[in-house]
């Protein structure tokens, strides 16, 4: 596909054909005829800018490791963080 094949602004269903690199390679291309002042390439530029960066967010949010959730603590301590709490203290 290149970029003179995809003439008006495409869809989601049509951008999840296209393989990383190549979607990079044709936002780049539309990208610098938007630059110089083509007003269709600017949107066709968008659009695939923003799928590259759907696909990122997807791709880096399977990375992240789960957080366990904090050990909850009194409502009257909240000042207090609990690393800083007197073990030897009763609660």
């Amino acid at each position: 596909m290149s970029a003179t094949d995809m003439p008006a602004v495409p869809t989601p269903s049509q951008l999840s054909h296209i393989d990383d690199d190549e979607l990079a390679r044709l936002a780049s291309n539309w990208r610098a005829l938007a630059g110089r002042g083509d007003r269709e390439a600017f949107g066709i530029a968008h659009a695939l800018e923003v799928e590259q960066r759907r696909r990122t967010r997807v791709s880096q949010l399977q990375q992240l490791p789960e957080d366990p959730a904090p050990a909850p603590r009194p409502w009257w301590k909240f000042w207090q963080p609990a690393s800083e709490r007197n073990p030897t203290s009763a609660s």
